[in-house]
């Protein structure tokens, strides 16, 4: 099969829109036994799937600013600034390698392909390793990335959508991260959209330490590099190894949300505006080939021509060889090897 004879299902309405139809896959498809997944109390019907949820949502109505977010977001770009100041060439390779490991083992493939999507099945202790990995990344826990992620799906630049360019392209980039909401309502959001990962005690336990882990890694750089060098190679590990690299990773996944909604090309007619950019596609990962990705949202594969260099699913099938990643869902229409 290639790219071309790939073909999503006909458009639908968002009131139409099966948040189980296997065409359609962004949620529930991460859970398992998902017939187990919830008592029909919280069916999709329940809640009216093409409605902006009132209680099991998170919509930009909320008034007031997310202060802790705001402080902790800029504290990361404000401590990046004096990062030249400090510049190493173990700094900056400490940098690299971390934008890797938590860009995307952790973002790309440990939160969106596994913990979102269901991309891929693996053990326990690999989804914890990969909710860790993803945690350290400074995007948040995986329960709150990943409840925001589906919703985007299952609204996707439509009334709803937690970040649709739509609303302004800054607003998409990052300005959507800011507004203030209550424990009650982030509760809510996560029991309607990632109630997998709320009963997932090793995803919960990073959710609720996700500060501690920066603190120690923080710490660790600065230890490790003021004992080995002295004192300014420990502050430069630190900046480097932790603030810049954070804020490359903040900035090159909010560019899937922004960018990648309003510039590149289509391979496929969604009912969003997804597109495919090829420069967040490299510096993603794969994650900027958005319009392939809306197209069939299990697919593990993002790229889906031959110059549509995926990272990613070349670490899953990676993963897949070395017998840490079965069920990889390499086609359209479930699990089984992609032709090329």
């Amino acid at each position: 099969m290639t790219p071309s004879t790939l073909s999503p299902s006909p458009a639908r309405s968002r009131a139409g829109l099966d948040l189980d139809d296997q065409d359609c896959q962004f949620g529930r498809s991460s859970v398992h036994e998902p017939d187990a997944l919830r008592p029909a109390a919280e069916s999709d019907d329940a809640h009216g799937a093409g409605s902006e949820p009132r209680a099991d949502g998170i919509g930009k109505g909320t008034e007031g600013i997310d202060w802790p977010t705001l402080i902790w977001i800029g504290g990361i770009h404000v401590a990046a600034v004096f990062a030249p100041l400090y510049f190493t060439w173990s700094g900056l390779a400490i940098c690299l390698a971390l934008y890797w490991v938590t860009g995307c083992l952790g973002v790309t493939l440990g939160y969106h392909r596994l913990l979102t999507h269901g991309s891929f099945v693996t053990s326990t202790p690999m989804r914890w390793f990969f909710a860790f990995v993803g945690g350290i990344s400074g995007e948040g826990s995986a329960v709150v990335w990943v409840a925001n992620h589906r919703k985007h799906h299952a609204f996707s630049d439509q009334e709803g959508d937690p970040h649709s360019p739509r609303d302004g392209g800054l607003w998409s980039h990052m300005l959507w991260l800011f507004p203030k909401h209550s424990g009650e309502e982030v509760a809510a959001h996560v029991k309607r959209w990632a109630p997998d990962l709320a009963r997932d005690s090793g995803a919960m336990f990073f959710h609720r330490t996700f500060l501690l882990w920066h603190f120690l890694i923080g710490g660790g750089l600065l230890a490790a590099g003021w004992a080995a060098y002295g004192r300014d190679v420990g502050i430069s590990w630190l900046l480097w190894g932790l603030a810049v690299r954070m804020v490359i990773v903040f900035h090159v996944t909010w560019f899937v949300n922004s960018a990648t909604h309003i510039w590149g090309y289509r391979n496929y007619e969604t009912t969003d505006d997804s597109r495919n950019l090829w420069w967040v596609g490299l510096l993603a990962f794969g994650e900027g080939w958005h319009n392939n990705h809306h197209a069939f949202q299990r697919m593990a594969a993002h790229g889906h021509k031959w110059w549509e260099i995926d990272i990613t699913y070349w670490v899953i099938l990676l993963l897949e060889r070395l017998g840490l990643a079965w069920n990889v869902v390499h086609t359209p229409h479930g699990v089984g090897r992609r032709e090329r």
